[in-house]
Parts: C-alpha cells; sequence; structure tokens
C-alpha cells in the first residue's frame, strides 16, 4: 500500500467510542461512530444486538448521552446560523428505539454540560453572550432556570433519583481551577467545595444508587488530581489516597462500593479497583498503551476504549475480549520513542515518532496539541500514546514527528498545568524550544526542515512560535489558529472566554498588554516561514475577522502566507474534511521544504 493510500485508510477506517449503557437497563446503550462518514450517535441494543443510526447531522455531532431508564437518547445538535458560528445549539432526544425528536424547548446555545435522573429530568447547562445559566427540564413541564452566573458554570451530575444536582463554576474568576456547589432541583444550594486560588475542586459524578448523595471529586490539594468522595448533607469528605506517580481520575463501580480509578503517568494509562470498605487497590489487566475512556459493567467487569501510537483502536473488556468492533481495521503505525529533555523550568517529557526505511536527521513535524495549557485532564490535556491518525500520516509521509507535553499539559502535576498563566504562549514555546535543539543535537531532526502544525491552540502557538522564534522554523501549518487574542475574546463564546480570562488574568478591556504579548499578530513582522492557514468557515471563531486580518498584515509585510477554508469548524466531525485538511498540510510541507533545497 502506497504511503497516501495508508494514512488516508486510517482516517476512513470505521471508529467508534465507549458505549454508554443506561444505568438501570444495561443492554441499552449509545455511541458516536463515523461509519456514514461523519461522527453521528447510534442506539444499540445488546441484548439483540440491534444498531440504530440516531442522527444525520450535516456536520456531525459532538455529544450524545442515555438516560439511567434507558427510554431517550439525547444529543446536541449545532444551528444552522451565519453569526454564531459552529457548536452553536440545541440538545434534543428521540425514544431509544426511534421515534421524532424533541428539541428541548430553551434558546440556541453552547453546550455546558447534560446529566439525567432516572425520572426523566434533564440538568442542562449552556452558555451565551448573556452568560452561562443551569436549567433543569422534567417530563411535561417548562425547563426552570436554576442557576446564572456572568463566570463559567456547568453541570456536572443529577442525582440518580433527581433531588440533587452538583454545577461546576468560576464566581471566584478562575475557569481553570473551577469550584463544585450542589444545589437542589428548586435551585437552593446544599454545600459547596472552594478549595481557594489555584486549586480545582471539579464535580464528577454521583453515586449511581436511588438515594445515595455521595458525590465523587476531583480535588489538587496535594499538587495534582485526585478523587475524594463527598457528602454535600453532612459535609463528610473522604480523600483517596493513592501511591502512585502521576495523576488520577475515577468513576463509580454499579453497586456505589468501589471506584475504578484511571491512573495517568507519561502518556500511559493503567486501571484498579479501589474497594471502599477496606481501602484495598487491585490492578485490572490492560494492555500497554491509553485508555480513553473506561467504564464498570454491572456485572463488575470493565469495558474501556484502548489504543496505543502502533495499534489502533478497539473497544474491550477486561475478561479480555472485545466488546465492540466498528468494521475494517486501520492500518497499524510505528511506536513511540520517550524522550527527557531539560528545560528552563525543569525535565520536559516528548514523545518521538520516526519514520521507516528513511536515514536520520529526518525532515521533523512538531505536532503542537490542540487544548489550552490547564484546561482538560486526564489524557485530552496531554499528547499520549495512543493512536494518532495525523502523528501517523506524517510518518508515512517520511517525517519525524515529535509531541511535546510542555508546561500547561496535564499529567505531570499543577505546578507544570499552571505555569504558562503570567507567559502565555512564550513558557511553551520556551520548551518546545528546548525539545527541538535536543532533536538537532542527538541527529534527529534535520535543523534545516522544521515544520511546526497545530490546531485551535496548537494553531496559536505555531503562529506565535514563526514571529517570536523566525530562524527555528521551515514552515508553519495552522489550523483554526487564535491569531490576535483580543479580537478573538470579541468573537469566541462565553466558555473560550472565561479560559481567556483565566489565563491572562482578566478580559482585555482589563489588561491589554497581556493579550498583545501573547498574540500572534504582534510579531508578524518577524515572520520569514511560509505558513499555510486551514480556516473553518463553522468554528466558533469566524475566519473573516481575526484569522483573516492576521493574514493580510503577513501579505502587505511580504509574508508567504496561503489561506484555505473548510466547511467544518475546529473538532471537525466530517471524516473527507480531515482528509483534505490533511492531504493539504502534507502537500504544503513538501512543497516549502523542497524551495529550501
Amino acid at each position: 500500500m502506497k504511503a497516501e493510500e495508508r494514512w488516508q485508510a486510517r482516517f476512513r477506517a470505521p471508529r467508534v467510542t465507549l458505549p454508554t449503557w443506561a444505568r438501570q437497563a444495561p443492554h441499552r446503550a449509545v455511541y458516536r461512530g463515523d461509519a456514514s462518514g461523519s461522527w453521528e450517535i447510534y442506539a444499540w441494543d445488546r441484548s439483540s444486538g440491534l444498531i440504530r443510526q440516531v442522527t444525520d447531522g450535516a456536520r456531525g455531532v459532538r455529544h450524545g448521552a442515555i438516560d439511567p431508564a434507558g427510554r431517550w437518547i439525547w444529543w446536541f445538535g449545532d444551528a444552522d446560523s451565519d453569526t454564531t458560528g459552529g457548536g452553536y445549539g440545541v440538545w434534543s432526544r428521540q425514544p431509544f428505539h426511534g421515534g421524532p425528536d424533541e428539541p428541548l424547548a430553551i434558546p440556541p446555545g453552547h453546550p455546558c454540560g447534560l446529566a439525567l435522573a432516572s425520572d426523566g429530568a434533564a440538568a442542562v447547562g449552556r452558555s451565551s453572550r448573556d452568560g452561562f445559566e443551569i436549567l433543569l427540564a422534567r417530563p411535561g413541564s417548562e425547563p426552570v432556570t436554576l442557576y446564572r452566573h456572568d463566570e463559567y458554570a456547568a453541570v456536572a451530575d443529577i442525582s440518580l433519583d433527581g433531588t440533587l444536582i452538583a454545577v461546576n463554576h468560576s464566581e471566584h474568576g478562575d475557569a481553570l481551577h473551577p469550584a463544585v456547589r450542589v444545589i437542589r432541583a428548586n435551585g437552593s444550594t446544599v454545600a459547596e467545595l472552594h478549595d481557594g486560588p489555584g486549586r480545582g475542586v471539579t464535580g464528577c459524578r454521583f453515586a449511581p444508587v436511588p438515594g445515595d448523595r455521595r458525590l465523587l471529586v476531583l480535588h489538587e490539594r496535594r499538587g495534582r488530581r485526585e478523587p475524594l468522595v463527598w457528602d454535600p448533607v453532612t459535609g463528610e469528605q473522604r480523600e483517596i489516597w493513592l501511591r502512585v506517580r502521576g495523576e488520577i481520575s475515577a468513576d463509580w463501580y454499579d453497586d456505589g462500593r468501589a471506584l475504578l480509578i484511571i491512573h495517568n503517568e507519561r502518556g500511559r494509562t493503567e486501571l484498579l479497583r479501589y474497594d471502599l470498605a477496606g481501602g484495598g487497590l487491585t490492578p485490572i489487566q490492560s494492555p500497554h498503551g491509553v485508555i480513553e475512556a473506561a467504564a464498570p459493567r454491572p456485572d463488575g467487569t470493565i469495558e474501556y476504549a484502548w489504543s496505543s501510537a502502533a495499534h489502533p483502536p478497539v473497544v474491550r473488556s477486561s475478561n479480555g475480549h472485545v466488546v465492540f468492533s466498528p468494521g475494517r481495521t486501520p492500518p497499524p503505525s510505528v511506536p513511540l520513542e520517550d524522550i527527557d529533555v531539560e528545560g528552563p523550568a525543569g525535565r520536559i517529557h516528548a514523545l518521538v515518532s520516526r519514520p521507516e526505511r528513511v536515514a536520520a536527521p529526518y525532515p521533523t513535524v512538531f505536532l503542537l496539541r490542540d487544548t489550552p495549557p490547564g484546561f482538560c485532564g486526564g489524557t485530552d490535556g496531554q499528547d499520549d500514546d495512543s493512536f494518532h491518525p495525523q502523528a501517523a500520516a506524517w510518518v508515512d509521509s517520511g517525517f519525524a514527528v515529535i509531541r511535546v507535553n510542555h508546561r500547561g499539559s496535564a499529567g505531570y502535576g499543577s505546578a507544570w498545568r499552571n505555569a504558562p498563566r503570567g507567559g502565555v504562549g512564550h513558557v511553551e514555546l520556551a520548551d518546545v524550544a528546548a525539545v527541538r535543539d535536543w532533536a538537532v543535537e542527538r541527529g534527529i531532526a534535520d535543523p534545516d526542515r522544521l515544520v511546526l502544525t497545530g490546531a485551535e491552540w496548537g494553531g496559536y502557538l505555531t503562529l506565535l512560535a514563526l514571529g517570536t522564534q523566525p530562524k527555528s522554523w521551515a514552515a508553519g501549518i495552522a489550523a483554526a489558529p487564535i491569531a490576535d487574542h483580543a479580537a478573538a475574546y470579541e468573537d469566541e463564546p462565553g466558555c473560550m472566554r472565561a479560559v481567556h480570562r483565566a489565563l491572562l488574568g482578566g478580559s482585555p478591556a482589563e489588561v491589554p498588554e497581556r493579550y498583545a504579548a501573547s498574540s500572534p499578530i504582534t510579531y508578524a513582522d518577524m515572520v520569514e516561514a511560509p505558513l499555510l492557514i486551514l480556516a473553518g468557515t463553522n468554528g466558533p471563531l469566524r475566519p473573516d475577522s481575526q484569522i483573516e486580518r492576521y493574514a493580510r498584515a503577513l501579505a502587505d509585510l511580504g509574508g508567504e502566507v496561503s489561506v484555505c477554508r473548510y466547511d467544518a469548524g475546529p473538532g471537525a466531525r466530517v471524516v473527507e474534511e480531515g482528509v483534505r485538511r490533511m492531504a493539504a498540510s502534507i502537500d504544503f510541507a513538501v512543497r516549502a521544504l523542497d524551495s529550501r533545497r
């Protein structure tokens, strides 16, 4: 198989997420899959084996859920609008076995969590230019607003009986380190956990037992994310002390007597069972690699979505069986190599993928992650050993790929994750530069053939690096980037504004110098390398505003810049859009490097 056919086969091979089953009807499940060509919601009756496609959106669906009783499937559908940008829409539901769609009767907005109770009640979070609100929708009744605030807020969960709702919020002004509040169905407050500045407390899930008030929470009291069990009525807290390095997330077993521990260290994950009665910790057998999601079944077995850099994703069970296969298996890729580099603030962990049958030093792509610093925990906020079709495509095309867990990454403790605040963009790029220099000195990367690329936040860092490190990069490729933080703030949805305020210490009106110092447009006159910008026409940032203004400024200064438009927004849910963007990126990089010879 030719290189192009090989990497395209990975993009086009059907993929699925871990099926989520109804707590009180575990034979009924939903999952997201892209067999139709876009990411859609599917219903799976596990007792009969029947599978049904539920949604059929023009740009795919990002969020879906099933209620505990297994009666209703919920999903968030984008609204078609020329003024609001992608990701703006409403929640809808449909009976498990099919029927008419029932959109929730609330104004369109951006999703901020959904939680479902066994009686059909739904706690819904939404954001808009008017702020954040939490609503409660009961069957046969109009949705009622329980909570509203200008600062970030999202639904964490609702108790199985629908009496308690957990809300993660940042009323104190720091969306990256939230507090958790439990409220009643009438909106009154039961209790709150807030550990103070720089220490997030994030509500996860209520115990899956009727009448059980205990809430599973993640805290940062000892410099990393760890679980505790909290009874908001009595105030009792039980911290779960685990003598393992790295960071931890958790979920309930079905009977509420144990926790499933997901332990993340150096870009790999493992599963353990923690018994609440005796405190015993038992490893759960799983392959070496990354577990994207995991959940206990009622019989105590664990189902999980697993992959590694070399092995395509699959849904497995702890009993050794493959639970679900979406169809044809995509071609494998090369295994990762771990490297540790001394950086300006400590050791940096990075991951290297080397092309086969190509001699070093290699043309090298530095592939930058799309999440803002401190924004996500678990595996979402770091580069890891999971299957990565984009990285594999570069390798197939003869490039080495280096991914850097720079400061701001999850998985290395709270101090590392919080470090970019005060020097946003520049802090992360100082670590990237240290790894770049290491790779050149070791003869891995060819210093004259270095390409920097990323999407969203990674696209932003790409633009910033081309302006602040102009002699280091031969080409840059940025998808849906931020080019001007202040201008982006005016266009973006409320949840992204909250992240901007948390990272930069306020709004553009309050700290304009910080927004300017971290904005690529400030350094446009320093850019020397050719640049490709991939601009999504349905993203939350309007492509005809800050991105195009940056491109015009660069062109006016004599820079070499191309803008390629695509239909889907960031995190595209349409398979062929991903193929087209990848092909455009590889073609651009090859031509840019060839022109330097």
